[in-house]
This record gives C-alpha cells, sequence and structure tokens, in this order.
C-alpha cells in the first residue's frame, strides 16, 4: 500500500461503514449502538484507482486517560499520528457537536492533511449540517453516503489532493528478469507417494481465543511489545477480531485478538452475538487457535466448550494457562493441570499446554515453539507404504470385531488430505464397523505416528459388490 489513512469521528457518525465500503467486506463490526468500534482496525482501501491502507478506530469521547473512553482515545490519537491523512467523519445529519469542535481543533495541532467529510448527507434535513462543517475550519467538506455509496468519487478526488500525485500514485517498479523464480525440471522426480517437507518459512495464521478476561488483548500486546490493543480490568473489552503481524524468530505470525466467549445462553444482546460470530470466523481462517485459560479458574464448562469447538472446527490446538505471575504453588497446580487436561479432553489426547504470563511475559517463547510444533503436525502427510503396513500390525494385534458372524476387514488406508490429517480406509461391511475401533485407530495413529493434540478423520469406504442387485441363477 502506498500511504495510510485513518477514520477518525464521535462514536456513531460511520466510520466502519465506511471502512467497510473501502475494503469492499463486512470486516468491521457495524451497529446503530454508539461506541462499537474499540481497536484500531487496518484494512486494504481501493477506491476508484487509488489503493492505500485505511485505518478504523474508535470514536473519540471526553473522558479521563484511566476510563475506557480513554484508553480508547488514545488509541485513536495513536492511529493519527502514524498515519499520513485522516479523514475526519462527521454526521451531517444530526449536525455539529462539542465533540466535533474538539477534535477539529485537535486535529489542526497535529498539522498533517486532514479530509472533512460530511457523512450521512443523503438525508433530508442534511443541508444544514452540511454548512456547519465549513466552520470547523478544514476546507470544504465532501458530501457522502458511506452506507449508499454516495460521493465516493468526490471522495477520491479530495484524497489525492491532500496527500499528493505523488504519493497517491506511486511509480512500479521495474521486476528484473533475474528475480522471477523459473518452474524447476520435473524429469528427476522422487518418489510418488513422498511425504513433505514442512515449510517454516510460511507465515502462520494464529487465533487467539477463551472466555471474556482471560488476558488475550494482554498476551498479544506482550508479543507485540507495544500497548497495540486495548486492554483493561474491564470484561469484554475485545468486540471486533483484530489482526497484527509480526515476527517470530524470522518468521511472519499472524495473530488475531477476538472477543471473549461466553455461554450462548448468556449470550443476548445483538452486538455480543456480532462478536461472537466474528470469533467463529477467525477460527475458521486461522491455521493454529490457541485456547487461553485463566489459570486462576482453570477449566470452567466454557472452557471445555471452546476447546472441542476449535477441535470440531479441525484447527490446531494450544493450551495457554494465563496469569501464571498469580499462582503461589506452581508445581502442585501444574501436577493437577496435567491431570485435569488428560481426563477433561480425550478427544484431544496429548494437547500441548503451556503456562504463561502475558503481563510479565513469562513462558512466551515456549508458547510460539509449542504452536510451530503444533502446526508441524497439522501439516504432516503420511506415505500409503507406511500406512498400509501400520494397518496390517493393527489389526494383527486388535482385529475387527465379528458382526453376526462375520468379520470385518481393513483391506487399504491412505491418506486423503492434511490440515488436518484425514484418512480413508477401505473395508468390508463399513457401517457395521463400531466407533469404539475407530477410536482405537485414532489412538494408535497419534502414538505411532506421533501426532498428538491436532484432530484426526478417519473416513471408511466399502467397495461396490459387482453382483449386488442381480438375480441368482437356479
Amino acid at each position: 500500500m502506498s500511504f495510510t489513512v485513518a477514520i477518525v469521528g464521535r462514536p456513531n457518525v460511520g466510520k466502519s461503514t465506511l471502512f467497510n465500503r473501502l475494503v469492499g467486506k463486512k470486516l468491521a463490526l457495524v451497529d446503530d449502538t454508539p461506541g462499537v468500534t474499540r481497536d484500531r482496525r487496518p484494512g486494504e482501501a481501493r477506491l476508484v484507482d487509488l489503493r492505500f491502507t485505511i485505518v478504523d478506530t474508535a470514536g473519540l469521547e471526553e473522558a479521563t486517560d484511566e476510563s475506557l473512553s480513554g484508553r480508547m482515545r488514545q488509541q485513536t490519537e495513536a492511529a493519527i499520528d502514524e498515519a499520513d491523512l485522516s479523514l475526519f467523519i462527521v454526521d451531517a445529519k444530526t449536525g455539529l457537536t462539542p465533540v466535533d469542535t474538539a477534535l477539529g481543533e485537535m486535529l489542526r495541532r497535529r498539522g498533517k492533511p486532514v479530509v472533512l467529510v460530511a457523512n450521512k448527507s443523503e438525508a433530508r434535513g442534511s443541508d444544514s449540517g452540511f454548512y456547519d462543517a465549513f466552520s470547523l475550519g478544514l476546507g470544504e467538506p465532501v458530501p457522502i453516503s458511506a452506507e449508499h455509496g454516495q460521493g465516493m468519487l468526490d471522495l477520491r478526488d479530495a484524497i489525492v489532493a491532500a496527500v499528493g500525485e505523488e504519493i497517491a500514485f506511486p511509480p512500479k517498479e521495474d521486476v528484473a528478469v533475474t528475480d522471477v523464480d523459473l518452474p524447476q525440471s520435473s524429469d528427476e522426480g522422487g518418489e510418488e507417494d513422498e511425504e513433505p517437507v514442512y515449510d517454516d518459512s510460511k507465515p502462520l495464521r494464529v487465533a487467539i481465543v477463551g472466555r471474556p478476561n482471560a488476558g488475550k488483548s494482554t498476551l498479544i500486546n506482550r508479543f507485540l511489545g507495544e500497548d497495540r490493543l486495548l486492554t483493561g480490568p474491564e470484561a469484554g473489552i475485545t468486540r471486533d477480531s483484530i489482526s497484527v503481524e509480526w515476527e517470530w524468530r524470522g518468521r511472519t505470525i499472524k495473530m488475531f485478538d477476538t472477543a471473549g466467549m461466553r455461554r450462548k445462553a448468556k449470550v443476548i444482546e445483538k452486538l455480543e452475538k456480532l462478536s461472537v460470530a466474528d470469533a467463529l470466523r477467525a477460527i475458521r481462517f486461522a491455521e493454529t487457535v490457541v485456547i487461553v485459560f485463566d489459570a486462576t479458574i482453570p477449566f470452567e464448562k466454557q472452557d471445555l466448550h471452546i476447546v472441542d469447538l476449535v477441535l470440531r472446527e479441525g484447527r490446531a490446538a494450544v493450551l495457554a494457562f494465563n496469569k501464571w505471575d498469580m499462582i503461589e504453588d506452581r508445581q502442585a497446580v501444574l501436577a493437577d493441570l496435567r491431570e485435569k487436561t488428560d481426563r477433561l479432553l480425550p478427544q484431544a489426547r496429548g494437547i500441548r499446554a503451556v503456562p504463561i504470563s502475558g503481563q510479565t511475559g513469562w513462558g512466551l517463547d515456549k508458547l510460539m515453539q509449542s504452536i510451530i510444533d503444533t502446526d508441524r503436525v497439522w501439516n504432516k502427510r503420511i506415505s500409503t507404504a507406511k500406512l498400509n503396513r501400520w494397518l496390517e500390525q493393527q489389526q494383527v494385534q486388535h482385529p475387527p470385531p465379528a458382526v453376526s458372524g462375520r468379520r470385518i476387514k481393513l483391506k487399504y488406508m491412505t491418506q486423503v488430505k492434511a490440515r488436518p490429517p484425514a484418512f480413508m480406509v477401505s473395508c468390508t461391511r463399513s457401517d457395521a464397523l463400531p466407533e469404539s475401533y475407530t477410536r482405537y485407530l485414532i489412538n494408535g495413529l497419534r502414538a505411532d505416528f506421533d501426532m498428538p493434540s491436532v484432530p484426526i478423520r478417519i473416513h471408511y469406504r466399502s467397495p461396490d459388490n459387482p453382483y449386488e442387485g442381480k438375480k441368482k441363477r437356479t
């Protein structure tokens, strides 16, 4: 992206609606309730022929620095300082307020380019609010309707005039022919069923989930080394799923902070339902999911539901017992956590669990190494030859049961996909094979091929009977 634009304004003037319009997706939560957005959310914007980074921010309010609104204001001010241009949104329908005037004065003092935008200009009676915006002294306002997409061409022209054509349209760099990777010849070849090597240079998507007030945002801030996400003692601060990028030992990590997930029966308000739905989308988009437990009150019923949800979605899971700095008898608590993990999560046998402290940074390197190791298992592929030798041994040690006097025979096994590992077994009478034998095979795969903590799928297929449906000769 050539430059960065921050969308600023008081609450409920349509900042997130404009953000979604510019990025072309419904990324930011939108609701009639003021103050929905709390954290900075970046996105890649397209406006006609312009390409830039857009940052959605929280609505500015007058509040003390220690309050939640005050901490939200600090996040917005940081976005303004980092951006090349600010889009100052005012509500043309309701007109100017003292907060708009104070915000306009703050933007003027910073001395950075500002484009004044009068949103909701399609509404009846919006002319007076539009003309009032001239009194802010920030130039002629651009009338738009973020909800209906009106005025986008005028907004494009105003942005180009504010940042200059050199920044708005940077020259494209020529790519040398020698920099292009040519495809390699496939004449040499290798084994047809060769197991692929894990690519540890590829960017990794990680979602951080858990109950409210478990310390998810504090954990990510500690990873980044800055107060990038809004934190505090209040439960349920995070609403949007915010993504941040950083590097760990040379590898790009894209982390998603998500809203706390309470029990479904307690989620009544529409806004919280939207936040939880956004968190579920982040889980499906991620490759590895870190479930953050509060070590002072671990293994609540909701914690177990979240782990089960992550595994059912097929994601690689890692447990993080946060707030370890508040634990006194650590050895006893650690032994208890290990026993409860094995007993309460039998569907995730061998899952990696790491005690950490997001407040002090203790244990974060070990957590990241567990994330990488789990992702390596999640991407694992096993050759068909090894699988069939293993299947034959399993049947010798524990033959499939006989149903109605006829024994089931497992003939062939192959891995059909990874991420998560899934296997197909060709067998006779697959519909009669009990679930207990499938669990026996899954546990054997975990133990013999070193595949802990990730969900494993096994599907069965019975070969077609060529004589089925034919009449028997008499």
